[in-house]
């Protein structure tokens, strides 16, 4: 592209000095040769004039009369009847600009120069516009190279950019080149690059998420699988866990499609009026087994029947992820404490463990913000999760931690 654009501005500055520079010559080079003819014609006059004036005082004429004002480069001559012919410089060899002029008592005045001269002048004069049309062309090529540079850089840098956002890279780059053609291209990639960021965002969040909400009722699946094993032997043991099993596949697929749904839609109307014991309930099946092997206790205190709005999937998965938050970081017993406050029910998650660190407060619901060695990702999916539905999660305690799930009363 470059060396096209320098070859286009060249081929145009060489056009133009020619169609300037050759017509120019022309002008110049006629111009210097009238000159030197009105010169020769000049001379040719005064002789003449000394002769005529010379031959009106009845004086005699000679060379050395009118030597003053002719140069050793003009070959001057001059008859005069009766008398012999009058001659005064260097004959002129080979071409010669000459110039003869007749008296009025029938003398001539005739008067040659070489061209040796005025061949010298025409030659200065083509040199000179050579030198000019060489700057000229000298000129033209650096601003060509220079323009070139200076267009082809910004496609490069957009090409570059293209390239990033093919590999996966969608930062922008935020550069203006001063042109408003690549200026609008870098301005529509800047654009692209922002919303493939988002979108690649949004992927490796819903990603993270899923992982992080799955693993929990994958957990508690294998422990009731595990139990089905080992208590195969008596059939309505087997059918009980068998039916909490499937109720927890069931919660893994709601689980999965609210994440969807959050992900594609995030203001998409799912809530119902539903009794908040039957989550409460699930919860003390599914966290059983997991409590019993870690020596903990689930207790459930306060308000009975309550009735609430929401999605019961992501109220149990909010719940789920506060009790798993327990395990992790608190100890002794898990109260669950259902209580009314205003027009909200809200479900208190609280454990005897050291709490929440001062410095970390209501940054636990950040992401990758954790006070111990985890993700930092439940929290933070389990509050979007909360307000996606309708209702929200909060810190009420440090020491002893104390997190409040907030969900409209549903009525009685």
């Amino acid at each position: 592209m470059k060396r096209r654009m320098i070859n286009s501005l060249l081929g145009v500055v060489l056009v133009v000095v020619t169609v300037f520079c050759v017509p120019l010559a022309l002008i110049e080079k006629q111009s210097i040769v009238n000159a030197a003819n009105d010169r020769v014609d000049a001379v040719a006059v005064r002789v003449l004039g000394l002769v005529e004036s010379r031959l009106a005082a009845g004086e005699p004429v000679s060379g050395e009369k009118f030597a003053a004002v002719v140069t050793d480069e003009y070959h001057v001559t001059v008859d005069i009847p009766g008398q012999p012919q009058i001659a005064l410089g260097q004959p002129v060899r080979g071409d010669a600009l000459s110039a003869t002029e007749p008296g009025a008592s029938g003398e001539t005045v005739t008067v040659a120069q070489s061209r040796t001269a005025l061949d010298h002048e025409i030659g200065n004069m083509l040199l000179l516009l050579g030198v000019v049309a060489l700057l000229a062309v000298q000129a033209a090529v650096a601003l060509a190279v220079w323009q070139a540079k200076r267009l082809a850089r910004p496609l490069t840098d957009l090409a570059e950019t293209a390239e990033r956002l093919g590999s996966g890279d969608p930062r922008p780059q935020g550069r203006r080149y001063g042109v408003p053609e690549l200026d609008r291209i870098a301005e529509v990639l800047d654009t692209s690059a922002e919303r493939i960021a988002r979108m690649l965002t949004a992927e490796r969040r819903l990603a993270a998420d899923a992982s992080h909400q799955l693993r929990t009722p994958l957990t508690a699946l294998s422990m009731r699988l595990e139990e089905i094993t080992a208590l195969a032997e008596d059939p309505e043991t087997v059918r009980e866990e068998a039916t909490i099993g499937l109720q927890q596949v069931e919660r893994l697929t709601d689980v999965v499609q609210r994440l969807l749904t959050n992900q594609r839609d995030p203001n998409s109307p799912t809530a119902v009026t539903f009794g908040l014991d039957e989550v409460v309930k699930q919860q003390v099946e599914e966290w059983a087994p997991t409590l019993r092997d870690s020596g903990r206790r689930l207790a459930i205190e306060g308000l009975r029947d309550a009735r609430v709005i929401g999605t019961p999937g992501t109220v149990s998965q909010v719940l789920a992820t506060l009790i798993e938050n327990s395990l992790m970081h608190g100890a002794g017993t898990i109260t669950l404490r259902v209580r009314r406050s205003g027009s909200s029910v809200v479900a208190e998650v609280q454990d005897e463990g050291a709490g929440v660190p001062r410095e970390l407060g209501n940054r636990v619901f950040e992401r990758a913000v954790s006070g111990r060695n985890s993700t930092g990702i439940g929290l933070a999916v389990a509050r979007d999760l909360a307000e996606a539905d309708g209702g929200r999660l909060e810190l009420l305690s440090l020491r002893p931690p104390v997190f409040a799930l907030f969900l409209a009363h549903g009525g009685e």
